[in-house]
Formats: structure tokens, sequence, C-alpha cells
């Protein structure tokens, strides 16, 4: 199923917290860190022909430091954003190689996650020679789980779902002096989520570098919280004009705040609650985060919501190519927009409704493949097992 509502509150205003100059401060931290690499940006050509678009071009986070997925950029920059603090210099200063040795006893880092987030906490606390802990939902995969415990991080899972493990995390870092490093906002926690969002925007400036003068039509963007989507079109509302873009936010229908947030009569945040299920668990977030709500609510042009069997449909598209294009391995968060382009393409209703997104055979539409096969069982009982077909 697939729910599709223009944005009524669109007004194309860049935010003054993602712009140009603050990916390439967050890209210069980055690239500092030993193995940083841009990821591919690949071009399925082919399969853009097939679905009556002129192309696609996803940018495949699976190759993000060996870990799998991109979460790792807003982590491991709101990292050395807290590091610098604590040393009162500023972040262009740090000096990874050194950085540990500055402190009498490590900086201990607290989180909630649904996986990759919390992966990405723990690599870059070990990198800098600090400790983590890192909660989550229950559910939580085991293969996330058993991956950030080698990383040399304490996982705890919890018996509630993700909003409230996001709570216990909170209150676990005030009763120990702990430094939170949350994806999510709220009032009075509002710094190291932006952090973390204008960390995000490093995948954003590598992509514009490899696009070398091609402008996408069409920008497609999921959204758990909107962290990563609110930093992603931050950046492209500064860099090329909102106006100059069909922005396009797809979230998993179970759990769309963000399509509830931007449908609703007076664009203030609206929350999902309960258990939060889908099989998008990097998605499967029932609060928007308040510090990117104000620019998905003013340069997206096109809320999206769509059930779980269009993400592993993408999934599987993506890793049985056409001749021409190359093989993607995309997981349930990271597949879903490419999901929803062929989805769309497969019946005279979501033909309609691609054009009313106005993608057409001039269409040059950009997607962020987030993550790769992040818990492999998953994976492979959608990919092989044909789980959750359309």
């Amino acid at each position: 199923m697939i729910k599709i509502s223009a944005n009524s509150f669109f007004n194309a205003q860049p935010s003054k917290l993602f712009t140009q100059e603050i990916a390439e401060q967050a890209k210069s931290f980055h690239q500092k860190i030993e193995g940083y690499t841009p990821t591919p940006l690949i071009s399925l050509e082919d399969l853009a022909k097939s679905l009556g678009l002129k192309n696609i071009l996803v940018k495949d986070e699976s190759h993000r430091f060996g870990l799998n997925a991109f979460k790792v950029l807003g982590g491991s920059y709101a990292l050395g954003q807290l590091l610098a603090d604590k040393l009162n210099i500023p972040i262009s200063e740090i000096d990874l190689k050194t950085v540990a040795s500055k402190f009498d006893s490590p900086m201990v880092f607290t989180t909630a996650t649904a996986g990759n987030h919390g992966t990405g906490v723990a690599w870059a606390a070990r990198e800098m020679g600090q400790k983590a802990v890192v909660y989550m939902p229950k559910g939580a995969a085991q293969a996330s789980v058993d991956r950030i415990r080698s990383l040399g991080a304490e996982c705890i899972v919890t018996d509630v779902n993700y909003d409230d493990t996001v709570r216990i995390a909170n209150q676990t870092a005030e009763n120990n002096n702990w430094d939170l490093v949350q994806d999510t906002a709220w009032d009075g926690y509002e710094q190291i989520p932006t952090w973390i969002s204008q960390g995000y925007m490093t995948m954003a400036a590598e992509a514009l570098t490899q696009l070398d003068g091609i402008k996408p039509t069409h920008l497609l963007l999921q959204a758990g919280v909107g962290a990563m989507a609110g930093g992603i079109l931050g950046y492209y509302a500064d860099a090329l004009g909102a106006d100059n873009i069909t922005s396009i936010i797809v979230e998993p229908e179970n759990v769309a705040c963000i399509y509830l947030s931007g449908t609703s009569s007076d664009g203030e945040i609206k929350a999902v609650s309960g258990d939060l299920n889908s099989i998008m668990a990097g998605l499967a977030c029932g609060e928007p985060n308040p510090v990117t709500w104000p620019i998905l609510k003013d340069c997206s042009k096109y809320f999206v919501s769509v059930s779980d069997n269009v993400s592993a449909t993408g999934m599987r598209v993506l890793a049985n190519p056409l001749p021409g294009d190359k093989a993607i391995t995309s997981g349930e968060s990271g597949a879903i927009t490419l999901g929803l382009l062929y989805a769309l393409a497969q019946s005279k209703t979501g033909k309609e409704q691609a054009k009313e997104l106005g993608l057409n055979e001039e269409s040059v539409v950009l997607v962020f493949s987030t993550e790769g096969d992040t818990n492999p069982v998953s994976y492979q009982n959608i990919v092989w097992n044909g789980h959750y077909s359309l």
C-alpha cells in the first residue's frame, strides 16, 4: 500500500543548521578517521529506463568504514564535537591519533538504537579511545547486539519499544553523569542531535561531487525520526535550492510520524505510539526529531508512507540487477525508496501516483541506500526466500 500527500507547508526556506559550510566541516573531520573513503554513487540506468525514468543514482552506504551503514557519520561527528568541547578546542584541531591520551579516564557515551546508530557510536568510541553503553529495544536483532558487543561496547536489550528505550538511556546517562549521544531531540536536548544530523551531510556532500554536474530532479529520502532526511534535505536545499528539486520523504506505514505530522492541519509534530512494528527497524520510530522537522516541513514537497513489502521488493530488485546495472546489497531500511520507485511502475494506480510526484522519462532520481545486510538472517529470508512479497 502506498499513500502520497503533497506538503501544503512547503516554503523552500533553507536552514542555517544545514549548510554547505557546515557539511564541509563535518567531512573534514571524517577524512581524519582511518579508513575514510567516499562511498560509491551507482547509476542504475537500465533499471531506470524499465521504470520509465531517465536515471536512478544510488548512494551505497554499505561500504561506510566497514560498518555496513551510514549511521557512523553522525555518531562519530557528535563524539568528536563532545571531545573537542571537553578539551576546549575547535573540532578542527582534534587529533584522533592522540585524543585518548588527553583524558585521565575515558568518557562514557550512551545511546539507544535499533542497530546501526549504536554500532556507529560503539565503533567511534573505540576508535577514539572512549567507552560506549548501548541500549536496544525489545525484539532487537541478535546480529546487531553481537556486532555492538564485538566493538567493545556494553549492549543492553530492554523490554520496551524504541522511544521508551531512548528514555531509559537518557535517565541512565543522567544518573551516571555519562554523555547521551542520541539521534533524536527534545526540549533541552538539541545540540548533540544537531551534530549527528550535520554529520550525515558528509554523504550528501560526497554525492554532490560524484554527480559531477548532473542535476537530480528528484530526491527520495527515508525517515525514522527524520535525523538523516533532515540533514540531507537541508544540505541540498542550501546547495541546489529546495525549489529546484522534488524532495520526497518516505516512511513505513505503521510508524509514519513524519507523514502524520506533515498531513496534520497545523504542521506541528505528531507522534505514533505502540509497538512500532516494521521490518525496517532503523525507521521504526514514533516521534519526529524536532531539530530536523522544520526543514522537512519547509522543504519537502511530498510525504509518502508504504507497506513493508515495498521495501522488501526494493531489496530484491537491487540485489538482482538488470544486465548492465550493478548489484547493490541493501537492507530493509536502505531499500524503501527504490522499492517505492519500482512499486509505482507496477500498476495503473501506481503510475498515476508517479505522475503526481512528477516522475517521468526525464527524471533523474537520487536515493540513499543507507545500509547493507546488517541483519543477515532477515536479509536472506527476504531476498532468497521471498518474505514480504508485493
